[in-house]
């Protein structure tokens, strides 16, 4: 039976609804969160609460670790800024539930983790032969990069389902992926971004927070294009 496979829907809500809507109409046995359900977006509350009355089984984001473990991040000021604001809105309910996410889960044949197996938080997995040769099982899944792909070494298969909420390869339409317990398949789906824009204004933030969501930058851009800060 076919499974999805979300990630790094960064408080993102828009672009989580028509994620979930083009899985149902696929039909699938479950759908898995590779993680960072937190962070960069001003619906955080929503989309915890999406994904706690769909019972999608998450492992936990960096993103994710910061919100619930009064963490921050050392690389990017615009992440706690977001985070800042995500810690005055959050209810008691989800900040526990973000706490509690597991490192890992397997979905049956399909390991998964949010960074990689070296660091399951915070790892930036660049997927080789050699790097997968030290892992057992033969189907490996993480989020964290928001770039899709999928890569074949001999036996083994890496799958990237890419962002739901924050694309970075240039196309700015939602990323998930699907599998059929012998092939990953990449999709993409259109959303209304100028509803996040206004979501987020509303929450007091300018388009250097969420520009970049217009054309699926790789790093934070302004609406004019002028690049602001790695994310």
């Amino acid at each position: 039976m076919t499974k999805a496979f979300i990630a790094d829907i960064h408080g993102n809500h828009e672009a989580l609804v028509a994620v979930l809507a083009r899985i149902d109409q696929i039909g699938v046995e479950r759908i898995f969160c590779a993680g960072d359900v937190a962070g960069y977006y001003s619906e955080v509350n929503a989309c915890c609460d999406t994904l706690r009355a769909r019972a999608i089984p998450t492992v936990m984001g960096n993103h994710d670790w910061y919100l619930g473990n009064a963490g921050w991040c050392l690389r990017s000021k615009s992440v706690n800024d977001c985070l800042d604001y995500q810690r005055r809105v959050i209810t008691s309910e989800n900040l526990a539930w973000l706490r509690a996410l597991p490192l890992q889960i397997e979905a049956d044949t399909v390991r998964m983790v949010h960074g990689g197996w070296s660091d399951p938080i915070d790892e930036y997995l660049k997927p080789t032969p050699d790097y997968f040769d030290h892992l057992d099982g033969r189907f490996f899944l993480t989020g964290h990069t928001h770039l899709p792909c999928v890569h074949r070494f001999d036996e083994k298969v890496y799958c990237n389902p890419g962002s739901v909420g924050q694309p970075r390869d240039g196309d700015p339409r939602a990323a998930f992926a699907t599998f059929d317990g012998t092939n990953f398949t990449l999709h993409r789906v259109d959303y209304d971004v100028h509803k996040v824009f206004s979501l987020m204004d509303a929450a007091g933030f300018n388009d250097y927070y969420y520009g970049g969501l217009a054309t699926g930058a790789r790093h934070l851009r302004r609406l004019s294009g002028g690049e602001a800060e790695r994310p």
